[in-house]
């Protein structure tokens, strides 16, 4: 009998390849082997890897010299390992076909969304191992996507943003007036597909036409040895209507959608990915005006009741401050009372709008019910003089009379 070689040996997850997975899951799935025939085993294991890295480098001039220094950082979040054919120093034999071997891990509480930057990354990934006597080792190698819940429903990211600058339009040093700009939103924390009402006051008082525009900007930071590296992309944007000379624009809620991106990280030592919401206001001859809004991209979205309520208050304020929102109207006055009531009711107690009638109600039709209309007898007129004065002889009398 001639010992043969492996036909296939793949690894297969339970969730397939379009799951994501969060911290304090299970990650199950199943090595497949196929044996084309009498195989000879030492040892089969599987272990499942998870962490951030970031590198890039960054080139100097020392004397006439370039020098480039390297920038590097690690941080592990996920190493498990589980050996499904322990090595016991002799060899298994398993028959020729196809055999699987099931495997199960617990994921860490807490762990990092997958990423994949320009400088650096964020990956997962679950490799099995078969090991033989004189032959090298076989492997197979599977990546899953980590999500890492940030549910916006908290008081921090349900609060309003709002923000304001101005700046001097100048031109060969000469003052061609101010240019002012207000923002704000309503809330911080958003999610993929979730509109951003984007409320806006710019007040051009220089002597040229600017044009205002806003954009959601993703940044990528990474770090090692105690430098910085950031990488900034704009994800959404829109432009306003130019703002001619003296005049002013407002923004009631204009309607930016964020696209589907990748939620933000906060909690990773070796890179961040913020977001932030900037409208900005190109004045020609200067530099733009920058306002930054800070957001937070989730993955829970809003719930319609709940810690939504919280955020009424302010979210009412936040419109009242705009002037896009307004207190109730004053009501109207009452309608009179004779209007409502007749005048009198007739001396037999019945009153003089006639009661409906009640139909015959047959099973066959609409059942509709009908409640008897009751009346009531209307005040007396109002006036300054009493109707029914007191006797002239026990009237009280002033000292003076």
């Amino acid at each position: 009998m001639r010992l043969g070689g492996v036909r296939s040996f793949a690894l297969e997850l339970a969730r397939g390849p379009g799951g994501a997975y969060r911290g304090g899951e299970r990650l199950s799935g199943r090595v497949l082997l196929e044996a084309a025939a009498p195989l000879r085993v030492r040892a089969l294991e599987v272990a499942a890897r998870g962490g951030a890295a970031t590198h890039w480098l960054e080139g100097r001039s020392v004397g006439v010299n370039a020098v480039s220094c390297d920038f590097a950082a690690a941080e592990t979040y996920l190493r498990r390992r589980q050996l499904l054919l322990r090595d016991t120093g002799e060899t298994t034999t398993l028959p020729p076909g196809r055999h699987e071997f099931p495997f199960s891990f617990q994921l860490p509480p807490t762990l990092v969304t997958s990423f994949e930057g320009k400088h650096g990354s964020v990956r997962y990934c679950i490799k099995a191992t078969l090991h033989r006597p004189w032959v090298p080792a076989r492997r197979a190698r599977k990546v899953f996507t980590v999500i890492e819940p940030v549910d916006i429903n908290t008081p921090a990211l349900l609060a309003p943003q709002a923000g304001a600058r101005e700046k001097v339009a100048r031109s060969w040093y000469s003052n061609r007036g101010l240019v002012s700009l207000s923002a704000k939103i309503d809330r911080k924390g958003y999610t993929p597909g979730e509109v951003i009402p984007v409320f806006a006051e710019i007040d051009n008082g220089s002597t040229r036409a600017v044009l205002p525009r806003a954009a959601v900007v993703q940044t990528q930071t990474f770090m090692a040895r105690g430098a910085r590296k950031q990488k900034r992309a704009v994800v959404a944007s829109f432009s306003g209507e130019p703002v001619g000379p003296g005049r002013r624009a407002l923004w009631q809620g204009r309607a930016l959608r964020i696209p589907p991106v990748g939620p933000s990280i906060l909690h990773c030592r070796v890179l961040h990915v913020d977001y932030s919401l900037k409208v900005c206001v190109d004045i020609p001859g200067t530099s733009k005006l920058l306002l930054e809004l800070p957001l937070v991209i989730g993955t829970i979205p809003l719930h319609p009741f709940g810690s939504r309520s919280s955020s009424v208050g302010s979210h009412a304020s936040f419109l009242l401050d705009w002037g896009l929102g307004a207190l109730p109207e004053q009501p109207e006055a009452p309608p009179e009372y004779s209007e409502v009531v007749a005048d009198e009711v007739a001396a037999g107690g019945q009153s003089s709008l006639p009661l409906p009638q009640v139909p015959d109600v047959s099973l066959e039709g609409p059942f509709l019910a009908y409640i008897r209309e009751f009346r009531y007898r209307p005040p007396p007129l109002y006036s300054e003089e009493d109707p029914n004065p007191p006797p002239r002889a026990t009237r009280p009398r002033c000292m003076t009379c």
